[in-house]
């Protein structure tokens, strides 16, 4: 069975300490439980949690949906948003980890994106440097979510033209975005094999299209 890697690129400066960070903890514990219910999703998805802040940390290297054990992610009280280092981080692994096709073997699907921050970048020259590789490089998706006041949409839109807006972090609002995500991946799969990029699912009402 080819594999369809999805990488997640979650923010944990020191803007999520507190409620947001377990609001983000739960709310990707209950993506994992709603892929984990289709069929489909266990056979083929692979799963990679990076978390960013002063530093880049790979908390789960890319791992299939059957062997995936969500650990507690944390974050400092305070500290910079490093989204540069963590673009670049994750085209390294993705270089690294995904298997591409030959004469002998396919290779796996288009490698899947999501990046969450509720900030804008603090390495402001490295993330403007790695929005232009990530789009050269063939993601199957790349989704940017900003949430919150201080997120930056337009630094975003830098990256991907799919972009949504939560107007907070709590654990209502999260736990409805990760359950879109969960949507969204669902969808990717299905898509695999058609040649076509993955259509994104109508979002619920908390989240907002930035156009």
């Amino acid at each position: 069975m080819r594999r369809l890697p999805v990488y997640f690129l979650l923010d944990t400066s020191g803007s999520m300490y507190g409620e947001p960070i377990q609001a983000l903890n739960n709310a990707l514990s209950g993506m994992v439980n709603n892929l984990r219910s289709d069929a489909q999703a266990l056979d083929s998805l692979w799963i990679s949690i990076i978390t960013f802040d002063r530093e880049v940390k790979e908390v789960v290297p890319l791992t299939e949906l059957v062997q995936f054990r969500l650990p507690e992610i944390t974050c400092p009280q305070s500290g910079p948003t490093n989204t540069g280092a963590a673009l670049k981080f994750v085209m390294e692994k993705v270089q690294q980890d995904v298997i591409k096709s030959s004469e002998t073997q396919k290779g796996d699907w288009k490698p899947l994106l999501f990046l969450f921050t509720d900030g804008k970048p603090s390495d402001v020259q490295l993330y403007h440097e790695m929005t232009a590789e990530i789009k050269n490089f063939d993601f199957g998706t790349v989704v940017g979510c900003a949430a919150g006041h201080l997120a930056n949409d337009a630094m975003l839109k830098q990256l991907t033209n799919n972009v949504v807006h939560l107007d907070s972090a709590d654990s209502q609002t999260l736990k409805t975005f990760f359950k879109w995500v969960s949507e969204t991946i669902e969808q990717g799969n299905k898509s695999q094999g058609t040649g076509e990029a993955p259509k994104l699912p109508p979002p619920p009402s908390e989240i907002t299209v930035v156009i």
